[in-house]
């Protein structure tokens, strides 16, 4: 059992209330999942680097970059090694709409993203903020919250620079809450081209009634993405057979210089305890058996290859940040980059699991666990179908 601390953070600019320390990195209050939370409220999946046991922001941005992460992925021209410091090359492409939805008010949401972009040389964001209930949340900066809405949608975007990104806020973390805002992504959706995904890096434990809230994620047009989880074990609504579940990687460097992802030892994955195996998991019924297995694919989500993250309305500056929290913005980044827009979550499941052998499509992870879980070739609970390798596919 990992030992966790309970810390107070004073960072430059942060209000940040007491957070949990786990490892090198500090847990916000939003990503603590809590016993008494099941089936009621959801919970963020990110953590902050902060191996002095502070978060201490920083004035230049620190971790893997847009460029370094699209060299690893093959989403731009490949640079020997992928380093850090010298892939510059970012995205392009994207279209439609992406929208993130999270809870409370993110009040630097555009300033920030500005700030990301440009840092990286990422075309001006197309971007706007909507509020679920039709009034803007409480400031999410206390609550953690905050720290997830700059994270989602500046790897969302950065992953699809021209696609429209929208920051669909709900009042608060509670299931109801959030539902309301996805039923708010899909009529914006609907009322702007019919075409996008929804990314949703919260999650849940899972309980028996699970199965009757799958009917949000089936807006026609829409393909949905979860996080996984960070920590071993299956949350909702990754575990809906109506979302693309995210699951998490290491990226591996030696002198700078990439050379293979390790499924991350504290993402979460597993077989569903109420969600039956959908159909285009036939093909893995072997291992997933009558369940519905997660994750699909993954992306870099460890706190050994952290991202950088930019928020400065309650952290001050520049971040290391990791978890599936990564993963879920940047996956669905990834498929609305791709172009093929399928016209629901069973459609984009289907294609990925049609094409996962296909090595100029997906990148078989094959070492590394999670929990009780462990990598293996072909589909496995951490990592899924491996992880993307270029914009086909998918």
């Amino acid at each position: 059992m990992r030992k966790l601390i309970v810390v107070v953070v004073l960072a430059a600019a942060s209000v940040v209330s007491a957070q949990v320390r786990r490892g090198e990195g500090i847990v916000p209050p939003s990503s603590i999942a809590r016993p008494q939370d099941a089936g009621l409220r959801m919970h963020t999946n990110y953590i902050v680097r902060a191996p002095e046991g502070v978060i201490q922001p920083a004035a230049n941005p620190g971790g893997e970059t847009p460029a370094s992460l699209a060299c690893v992925y093959d989403i731009v021209s490949q640079v020997s090694g992928c380093p850090i410091a010298s892939a510059t090359q970012v995205p392009t492409g994207g279209s439609g709409v992406i929208v993130i939805v999270d809870a409370y008010d993110y009040p630097s949401a555009a300033a920030d993203l500005a700030t990301f972009s440009s840092e990286f040389g990422l075309q001006a964001p197309n971007f706007s903020v909507q509020y679920a209930s039709g009034r803007k949340p409480s400031n999410g900066c206390r609550n953690g919250w905050n720290g997830e809405e700059s994270l989602d949608i500046e790897w969302a975007h950065a992953m699809a620079p021209n696609a429209q990104i929208v920051l669909m806020e709900a009042s608060s973390s509670t299931n109801a809450a959030l539902y309301q805002a996805v039923t708010a992504a899909n009529s914006y959706i609907a009322a702007h081209g019919g075409k996008g995904e929804v990314s949703m890096s919260w999650g849940g434990s899972e309980t028996s009634s699970e199965t009757s809230s799958d009917h949000y994620f089936t807006q026609s047009g829409v393909v949905y993405f979860a996080s996984a989880g960070d920590s071993p074990g299956v949350i909702y609504p990754s575990s809906s057979p109506n979302v693309v579940s995210a699951g998490g990687t290491q990226v591996n460097r030696s002198g700078g210089n990439y050379t293979n992802q390790t499924a991350w030892a504290d993402g979460g994955g597993g077989p569903s305890k109420y969600e039956a195996r959908p159909s285009y998991q036939s093909s893995i019924s072997g291992i997933v058996g009558t369940k519905r297995g997660t994750p699909d694919f993954s992306f870099d989500s460890s706190g050994g290859s952290p991202v950088a993250v930019y928020n400065s309305n309650c952290y001050g500056g520049w971040l290391e940040v990791y978890g599936t929290s990564v993963a879920s913005p940047s996956l669905a980044g990834i498929v609305n980059n791709a172009g093929t827009f399928n016209t629901s979550s069973n459609a984009e499941n289907t294609e990925i699991y049609a094409n996962y052998t296909n090595t100029a499509d997906f990148t078989d992870v094959t070492s590394g666990s999670c929990g009780t879980h462990s990598a293996t070739t072909g589909w496995d609970f951490c990592t899924g179908v491996g992880v993307d390798n270029g914009l086909f596919g998918k």
